[in-house]
């Protein structure tokens, strides 16, 4: 089962901090940006806002950046307060990814991307299976053989809500290797910080996660990475075998990008999208892009409602097909 999104195809508790750094650009575009984060700390999300935050400062293209996390809802409680407090937020910048077409299919809440402003997607980081540094479980094959011998005891853990994506990923990959996908024992967390956490504790056997959040717990020897969703091994951690390698056909690769409050001004949408155009080419972004995994995508405005909408059709198929619609 394949859910391939590739550059072709495409053409991260509140907390508030402030960013400063000696500017490569003279004059910064805007002044300041606060970056509205759906899910708890230490998730995709959080870490998508804090390193566009930082790669925007410290290159001096936004004087300040802030944030704040905002959880609830399965990322519903952010995109109402950007939508009932829209004329008080055009210095507010919300980040999401995939799971704002998932959760809208699901009805977990009733808004989707278009009752927002489309600034632009930005990245991309692939999916991928994570176990204990402890656990005796070496690879996929090992996942797996363990999941049917006893499956309720092979419990699978993530960041968001049934039918959310970490679950869609974990079920995919049981379908790819020739299992039930619908059933997997699913446990979901609020954001992947404290799904992280329950798997370091042993509440779950292994974590569907970003692979971005997974490395740096990786290269601390806190976690082993049993399987990737990228096509090739990532150079960012490349001892982490890809799901393809193991005999696993399938590959995930989740979007992340910006959205504004409705009604946002011209004028001031062009000054995030232009901020954000001009990011791709500084030190620090690549800095921040390199250490987290991340793929480069840029698709801003009409090209990424294009896309959502393209991507919406196909979600929807994919889980019509694996029983969560």
């Amino acid at each position: 089962m394949n859910l391939e999104i590739t550059r072709r195809a495409l053409m991260a508790a509140a907390v508030a901090t402030m960013s400063f750094a000696a500017p490569s650009f003279a004059e910064p575009v805007m002044d300041k940006v606060h970056f509205v984060i759906p899910g708890g700390a230490g998730g995709g999300w959080d870490g998508t806002a804090r390193g566009t935050g930082e790669a925007l400062t410290k290159s001096g293209l936004v004087g300040t950046a802030s944030y704040e996390n905002m959880s609830g809802g399965g990322g519903g409680k952010a995109i109402g307060y950007m939508i009932e407090n829209a004329e008080s937020l055009h210095d507010t910048l919300m980040v999401n990814s995939t799971p704002i077409v998932i959760r809208s299919l699901t009805g977990v809440f009733p808004h989707n991307f278009r009752d927002l402003t489309l600034v632009a997607g930005t990245i991309g980081d692939y999916a991928a299976m994570v176990v204990p540094a402890s656990s005796d479980l070496n690879s996929m094959e090992d996942l797996l053989n363990a999941y049917k011998a006893n499956p309720g005891d092979t419990a699978i853990g993530g960041g968001s809500v049934p039918g959310g994506m970490d679950h869609l990923v974990a079920a995919m990959v049981m379908k790819a290797a020739g299992e039930d996908p619908t059933a997997v024992k699913y446990i979901p967390y609020d954001a992947g910080g404290k799904a992280m956490a329950a798997l370091l504790s042993g509440e779950i056997k292994a974590l569907s996660t970003g692979f971005s959040e997974a490395i740096a717990l990786a290269e601390q020897g806190e976690v082993k990475i049993l399987g990737v969703t990228s096509d090739e091994r990532v150079s960012a951690y490349d001892t982490a075998m890809t799901m393809k390698e193991q005999g696993i056909d399938t590959t995930f690769i989740n979007w992340r990008g910006f959205f504004a409050a409705p009604g946002l001004p011209a004028d001031k949408l062009a000054m995030y999208q232009d901020a954000i155009a001009k990011m791709y080419d500084t030190a620090e972004w690549e800095e921040v892009r390199a250490r987290n995994g991340w793929v480069n995508i840029h698709n801003p405005g009409d090209e990424f409602k294009a896309f959502l909408e393209g991507q919406e059709e196909v979600i929807k198929g994919l889980m019509t097909e694996l029983g969560f619609l």
